[in-house]
């Protein structure tokens, strides 16, 4: 009996993967799969990441909201969202304390958890323009930048707009833009072509986050809008408590790609 690869494998059989310990980026895995991003705050903090969530849709479009202490949804059925996601980070007053496979040991039961789509979603359709993703060709995480663009704050949450980059060659760049901006649901068209210092960015080789890339000649700088955000949010806004995916390790869920697509 043959293995399925992770571009043949359901969102149930990659959540078993990564439940069995599994650590690995996921970009590029179960093609049709949407992918989010997770973050789970004390209760007491849940209106304001819903607030901050509505202020700020590029950054933070939310796919679903596991209630108090719930762990599964139709977002991912069967599953635990302790354990389903390739890698956690464990936030304690706003500093990085562990980056654990599992957070059970970390798990309170007044934990609201927000699923916030995530750009991978979109690179199935990129690729099937025959749109080249340079991190997927390296086999590399995406890179992730923080930027001097300022998001709406909400209650106890502010912070900085987080991007993920993505280089694309000049003449598919109006490809690129069209296709993503069908997939709101998932941070949609870019925010910004081209020159990274528009951004705050000083240097494409040392992102905050993920992994440098080069950008070819005749391609140039892509940036989406990221839901790394929220967690640039709890770096400045340190609540007592947060736990979120490790930048680039998304939870794969069971909602096709196809119903985030819009006309």
């Amino acid at each position: 009996m043959t293995t399925p690869t992770n571009d043949r494998l359901s969102p149930a059989q990659a959540r078993g993967r990564f439940r069995g310990g599994l650590r690995t980026p996921t970009s590029g895995w179960v093609p049709g799969a949407a992918q989010a991003n997770v973050l789970a705050l004390p209760r007491g903090m849940a209106f304001d990441m819903l607030l901050f969530a509505q202020r700020n849709p590029k950054a933070c479009p939310v796919l679903g909201v596991l209630e108090a202490g719930q762990l599964d949804s139709e977002l991912l059925a069967g599953g635990d969202i302790r354990t389903d996601v390739p890698a956690y980070r464990v936030y304690r007053d706003g500093a990085l304390v562990a980056e654990p496979d599992d957070v059970v040991e970390h798990w309170r039961e007044d934990l609201v958890t927000f699923l916030l789509g995530c750009s991978f979603t979109f690179e199935t359709p990129l690729r099937r323009a025959g749109i080249p993703l340079r991190h997927q060709q390296l086999g590399v995480n995406v890179p992730m930048f923080r930027t001097t663009r300022r998001c709406a704050p909400a209650g106890t949450l502010s912070g900085p707009l987080v991007v993920s980059m993505r280089p694309i060659p000049a003449d598919r760049v109006a490809d690129a833009v069209r296709i993503s901006s069908r997939f709101p649901g998932v941070h949609g068209a870019p925010v910004h072509v081209g020159d990274p210092a528009a951004l705050g960015i000083g240097d494409l080789a040392a992102p905050d986050f993920g992994d440098a890339v080069d950008v070819p000649d005749g391609w140039l700088p892509v940036f989406w809008a990221c839901g790394v955000t929220p967690q640039a949010a709890v770096m400045e806004s340190r609540p007592e408590l947060a736990i979120s995916h490790a930048p680039g390790h998304m939870l794969i869920t069971d909602l096709p790609e196809a119903k985030l697509q819009v006309p």
